[in-house]
């Protein structure tokens, strides 16, 4: 998704656009994520993929602090890396998963809805919040009793938060 020129800028560094959604992008913070599968659900074994393919970018594109793969969409909180965009970063991660999950089905198409949601993480209230609400999210869902357990559970115990 390439960010469309209508930007407003304030502050000199925090950058607000809109597709759908609303997006603001500010240099050094950290991003609660959510994306979308098109139809259908992911196998565990193509949730793994999509898990494996988003901690290979750990510390090449960004911080991965956290990553819930569920069937149906994906949340992550990471921190881009200098000179990354999370446009960049999520066309990377949703393109490369999106073309292992066709190979290894034998076909094509799209997987991942174009749009996704994104929040900066203001405070170490809403990164407990946000971090608590994604490792719940497949007990909610009735996977899981464990969602330590959980294949497509991933935390990066060698970040600082905040």
């Amino acid at each position: 998704m390439k960010e469309p020129d209508n930007k407003n800028v304030i502050d000199h560094k925090l950058q607000i656009y809109s597709r759908h959604l609303p997006h603001w992008r500010l240099t050094g913070k950290l991003y609660f994520i959510t994306f979308r599968i098109v139809h259908g659900e992911l196998s565990c074994e193509e949730q793994k993929l999509v898990l494996e393919h988003i901690k290979q970018g750990n510390n090449n594109f960004y911080t991965l602090y956290a990553v819930m793969v569920m069937p149906d969409h994906v949340h992550l909180m990471i921190m881009p890396k200098e000179n990354y965009s999370i446009s960049r970063i999520m066309k990377g991660i949703k393109g490369v998963s999106a073309r292992k999950i066709n190979m290894n089905r034998k076909s094509s198409g799209s997987i991942w809805q174009n749009e996704f949601y994104d929040r900066i993480i203001r405070n170490y209230d809403e990164l407990y919040e946000k971090l608590n609400y994604i490792l719940l999210n497949p007990v909610k869902c009735k996977l899981t009793e464990n969602p330590l357990d959980y294949h497509g559970w991933y935390f990066n115990d060698s970040v600082e938060i905040l």
